[in-house]
């Protein structure tokens, strides 16, 4: 079975109302088998987790499903997938934890793309014990990451970086800059929110220590996940409850899982493994269904650039060589948020904002506001993107 998209956005409830969704960067719209799954969870019988009732047991078998989801998706260990509130709650915890080890002297690097989920945390808890940050700039010009090199010394502790920049769509050489921070005996921490989106992940490939993403952003419920390794884990001690389970990762999930969401991180990862036909292995089937959506996705950013070029007024700021299907948008004349609008009233969803990644959009010189961003998803479709070129050529001439 090949990727039909029209079979496909059959099985999204939302799309029914008629909108063009460029907004997926920001969060997928979610399949209807997904909200089943959620549906299904919060309806029957459930309990805390334990052994003896079938409540409990249900609970157990939620978790345990969700941790070999969510392994199969990112080729990683489920003993070392830990769930949480969000992607933004998740690091914050992971960088206090780790800041209990440092102190003056010691560097960490950020960098200016990346969102601010994967900036603050660390630049916070490297204050807090007198750390030194440490900046990996890009060039505006290109959106492309400048050499890590440059910013590693035997003091550096950990780097972090995104997989993909969720303004731009810039993929940085991830697996180049992992390897220069292990050279250098730091951790490494990846983003991966937007970028597992896009692509087939393993986290041993990248060489990410620690790897973060939110099933929201493919079609599941809102939640966050970190992806290490169970031995990784095992010498980090978070703050937690006296009473609660000092076994990881269970020593990193802060009170009661959301079973319901669990259920539908599972049901998400199954819609995604089943996009272009069941082989046996779960794995292979995601990498099989990533690889045909980035087949989809690709041809129809082309679409786009190549139907931008031709309107007068419109900067295109994605310009890296490696990039996820998500374009930013300058007006020389117009205001973004004058756009957003527009189209919104056109039944066209692509928001202007910086979306959390400030230091990047402060870096293209757009401020704190940002611009117009284009993302595309599993479901857009060539309507869609003859809606939203003939929209902007309206929009533009008024």
């Amino acid at each position: 079975m090949g990727y039909d998209v029209a079979s496909l956005r059959k099985q999204f409830p939302a799309l029914e109302a008629g909108t063009a969704h460029f907004d997926g960067p920001g969060g997928s719209q979610t399949p209807r088998v997904v909200a089943q799954a959620v549906a299904d969870a919060l309806t029957s019988p459930i309990a805390n987790r334990g052994t003896i009732t079938a409540a409990e047991r249900h609970a157990d078998g939620i978790v345990l499903k969700a941790r070999a989801a969510m392994a199969d998706l990112l080729a990683s260990d489920p003993r070392g997938i830990v769930f949480g509130r969000s992607t933004t709650a998740l690091l914050f915890d992971l960088a206090r934890t780790m800041a209990a080890t440092w102190g003056p002297g010691d560097e960490v690097v950020v960098t200016r793309l990346d969102h601010d989920a994967n900036i603050r945390p660390w630049v916070l808890a490297a204050e807090s014990v007198g750390a030194t940050v440490r900046w990996l700039d890009f060039d505006p010009e290109t959106t492309e990451l400048d050499d890590v090199a440059g910013v590693l010394s035997a003091r550096t502790r950990v780097v972090a970086v995104t997989g993909a920049s969720n303004l731009v769509g810039t993929r940085p050489p991830v697996a180049a800059i992992t390897a220069a921070a292990h050279e250098a005996g730091a951790l490494t921490v990846v983003d991966g929110v937007h970028l597992t989106s896009h692509a087939a992940i393993s986290v041993a490939e990248l060489g990410a220590d620690f790897y973060s993403c939110s099933p929201y952003k493919f079609c599941g419920p809102h939640l966050g996940v970190l992806a290490a390794r169970p031995e990784l884990l095992e010498e980090l001690h978070p703050a937690k409850l006296a009473p609660s389970s000092d076994d990881v990762p269970e020593r990193f999930e802060l009170g009661t899982l959301p079973y319901e969401l669990l259920a539908g991180t599972t049901a998400a990862v199954d819609f995604l493994a089943g996009l272009t036909g069941s082989p046996a292995d779960r794995r292979a089937a995601l990498e099989d269904s990533m690889s045909a959506i980035e087949a989809h996705e690709e041809p129809l950013r082309r679409r786009i650039e190549e139907g931008l070029a031709e309107l007068p007024g419109i900067v295109v700021r994605s310009r890296a060589a490696h990039r996820t299907p998500t374009l930013l948008l300058e007006f020389t004349d117009k205001r973004p948020s004058d756009a957003y609008r527009y189209l919104a009233e056109h039944r066209i969803n692509a928001p202007a904002s910086s979306f959390y990644a400030l230091e990047a959009s402060r870096r293209l010189g757009l401020g704190d506001t940002g611009s117009l961003r284009v993302g595309l998803s599993p479901y857009t479709d060539d309507s869609d993107v003859d809606r939203l070129l003939e929209s902007l050529a309206t929009f533009l001439a008024l």
